[in-house]
């Protein structure tokens, strides 16, 4: 049993604008470095220039190559990036697409094009694990019935076996806005993708917004998660809520009518989460794999990778 330790980088990017220079990325990761983790999650995004860690084109644009770009990593003393997190609704401005409804197996030649793409160009960068948002927001259509679930399911089947053939593990995550909170989707989903090709991530923040007890779906689902996203939450999300149109704007980043500032916090401050009982449910499963610390939404990231850092450093790796 193994626990890796990486951060993830969406905290430092709160608006278009913002951490678009090499100096800001390079303070980034040596915060992140300085702060014990080994790695970094990214996060894939298309803004063209705005956005020039977001995907492999833009990689490239920005480091002559993924390995150049790896390199650049190592030079702030991390191994290189973990995991991609993809969101296969959003399109690409540099090719024009318009993103991909998993709901609809017409889109699946295009998406596994895309999910290959970013497998390979994560293996390049040291890289394993393809984290997919599982299902569309629930204001997109309410819950999946039998026929969208199945479609769903084959769509992240296929896509695992594609990126099983690079070296990447594609892993399915639930957000607190998901379709998949209702009608029991997530367990239906969960029950009804391949465990050969399709893992599941456990974000802790996530889970607890939606309501369900991380310790738990860790204890019940030990033998198919092989990734982890470690942050604290302070509120659950009621379902009412993630009805609401355009919730990604006007719920998560807006804070919805009873205007929650913030979703997601540093490790160990008080919150739903009980990071050190997540961890020895972890090494209780002997989980082999990444655990993603995060804090997006916070006004302050280097300050919120320092705090990780330490709780991780201090508090949770010496359970492992």
């Amino acid at each position: 049993m193994s626990i890796r330790w990486s951060y993830a980088i969406n905290q430092w990017k709160p608006n278009i604008d913002d951490f678009v220079r090499r100096r800001d990325h390079e303070r980034a990761l040596k915060t992140i470095s300085i702060s014990g983790f080994e790695a970094v999650e990214l996060n894939v995004a298309s803004f063209g220039p705005w956005e020039p860690l977001g995907n492999p084109f833009q990689i490239a644009n920005n480091f002559g190559t993924a390995a150049g770009f790896r390199g650049f990593l190592r030079d702030c003393a991390l191994t290189g990036a973990s995991s991609w997190f993809y969101d296969p609704g959003f399109g690409f401005v540099e090719d024009r697409s318009t993103g991909f409804d998993v709901r609809d197996p017409e889109q699946l030649p295009g998406l596994l094009e895309k999910a290959a793409w970013l497998a390979g160009a994560l293996v390049e960068l040291g890289g394993d694990r393809l984290v997919v948002r599982a299902a569309p927001p629930a204001w997109q259509g309410g819950a999946l019935d039998e026929a969208q679930l199945r479609h769903v399911a084959a769509a992240w089947n296929a896509v695992g076996a594609r990126t099983a053939g690079l070296g990447v593990r594609t892993t399915l995550h639930l957000d607190f806005l998901s379709a998949l909170r209702l009608d029991d989707g997530l367990e239906r989903l969960i029950d009804a993708t391949d465990p050969a090709h399709v893992g599941v991530t456990a974000d802790t923040a996530e889970l607890a917004a939606s309501g369900i007890d991380p310790v738990d779906f860790v204890r019940r689902h030990a033998a198919r998660i092989d990734h982890v996203h470690l942050k604290d939450a302070r509120e659950v999300c009621p379902l009412d809520e993630i009805a609401i149109p355009v919730a990604d704007l006007q719920v998560r980043a807006g804070g919805g009518p009873r205007g929650v500032e913030r979703w997601f916090f540093e490790l160990g401050r008080g919150g739903l989460v009980d990071a050190e009982a997540v961890v020895r449910a972890l090494v209780a499963a002997d989980y082999d794999g990444w655990v993603v610390v995060e804090s997006d939404q916070s006004p302050h990231p280097a300050e919120s990778a320092m705090l990780n850092g330490w709780t991780v450093q201090k508090v949770l790796a010496p359970l492992c």
